[in-house]
């Protein structure tokens, strides 16, 4: 069993540092081509970042590999062993703690690279040294409280309750509704400022646009992003009564108020149509498969790696398998996340009533987040959340590109909304 579990993950490895050696050779020829929805230096610019970012993937995913080996191997005999002594829920909690820690460790030099390196490079990054470490501190705490307290629910679950792997799937899709619930309110405030919306006539065409839509918000709010990146952005957050409008102060900025009324009314498309709901019944889905799977490990496997079959080696099988199981489901996801935008990008027009006002926004997003809009149909296929910017440009009837050619099936890119 071990074996095949082996070779399964040396294939996930594989699968995805060949997507990305894929991408960068597509975006270095493209990078040749003559510019699409951006300026010349943009363009050059935009492509080489991407490469850059692709680059440090291919290395990431080789020291995930290089850390399932360990923990595999060695790593999880030596948690079983220094916590042979504890109660199981205390040895879950413990265990579960000390593989994120480690995990952790292994990463930060990544983030650091990425943001202090990559993003300084072409000129995204605005955290500050100080910053950083107050980030990273208060994630780290919120993780490891709610990783105990998970941790200690779940090992209490399946030691006293048969059918333990449904329960604990209850248990974990339900904080993973009441996350999206608090984070709104609770836990994005740690990390930012929200303010009100303060421009009154905004304010009122906003709420004119909800009203319309249907949405009740608790408020429109202006995130202050720009403290930490120069990437423009807006959403909507929260569920129920906790629903507020997050509008990003670089997107203030940069669209005029009739494109940032499109992209919202693009917002509402979601909430319209129920997305939310329906990424959070698909997700549900998939983890309780996951968990099914996961509930019927065979005992063989734990006596392979030389761990007792107890709650905290379920567990870290569990985070240590899981990026592989979902990474199988990444296609469908992607997929469905698609049709929702194209879907949203409809509703848009027929709320906002312009659709010359949605190409606008959609082009500068392009052209201010730097999203470099050409990429490989694999890298589309498995990551793209949402479509090529030029396929959306194209399904709103933008004439300006509908009969471009750049000698591929199409010219891919993404621009986030």
């Amino acid at each position: 069993m071990i074996e095949i579990l082996s070779i399964i993950f040396f294939f996930y490895v594989l699968v995805k540092v060949y997507i990305s050696v894929m991408q960068i050779g597509y975006v270095a020829k493209a990078k040749e081509m003559p510019p699409v929805l951006m300026r010349p230096s943009g363009w050059i610019k935009s492509a080489s970042y991407l490469i850059s970012s692709e680059r440090l993937k291919i290395i990431e995913t080789l020291v995930e590999y290089i850390l399932f080996i360990f923990w595999l191997s060695w790593g999880m005999r030596w948690i079983d062993t220094l916590t042979w002594n504890m109660s199981p829920i205390l040895q879950a909690v413990i265990a579960v703690n000390l593989f994120l820690i480690v995990n952790y460790i292994v990463e930060l030099p990544f983030t650091i690279y990425r943001t202090f390196v990559t993003n300084e490079r072409y000129k995204f990054n605005h955290t500050t040294p100080e910053l950083f470490i107050k980030d990273q501190i208060k994630g780290g705490v919120l993780t490891l409280i709610f990783a105990s307290l998970l941790s200690a629910a779940v090992a209490s679950i399946m030691i006293h309750v048969p059918l333990w792997w449904f329960f604990s799937f209850v248990l974990i899709f339900g904080v993973i509704v009441l996350l999206n619930l608090l984070y709104p309110t609770l836990i994005a405030p740690l990390f930012n400022t929200f303010t009100p919306l303060q421009d009154e006539v905004l304010n009122e065409k906003i709420k004119e646009l909800l009203e319309k839509s249907g949405f009740k918000s608790e408020g429109v709010y202006v995130v202050d992003a720009s403290k930490r990146d120069a990437r423009l952005n807006a959403y909507f957050g929260g569920l129920g009564k906790s629903k507020r409008v997050v509008l990003f102060d670089t997107l203030l900025n940069k669209l005029t108020d009739n494109e940032l009324l499109a992209v919202l009314s693009h917002e509402l498309g979601h909430f319209k149509h129920h997305d939310i709901y329906k990424n959070i019944a698909m997700i549900g889905t998939i983890l309780f498969i996951g968990f099914y799977l996961f509930g019927h490990l065979p005992t063989s496997l734990f006596m392979e790696i030389g761990v007792r079959e107890t709650p905290a080696m379920f567990m870290l099988l569990f985070l240590l398998l899981i990026p592989v199981f979902l990474f199988i489901f990444m296609p469908l996801i992607s997929l469905v996340s698609r049709q929702n935008e194209y879907a949203a990008d409809a509703y848009a027009v027929e709320l906002h009533g312009n659709r010359e006002d949605l190409i606008s926004a959609l082009k500068k997003l392009v052209d201010e987040n730097k999203s470099f809009p050409l990429s490989h149909k694999l890298t589309i296929f498995f990551y793209y959340s949402h479509p090529p910017v030029i396929e959306r440009l194209k399904a709103l009837g933008d004439k300006s590109v509908m009969n471009k050619s750049q000698g591929d099936d199409a010219m891919k890119g993404e621009c986030h909304l």
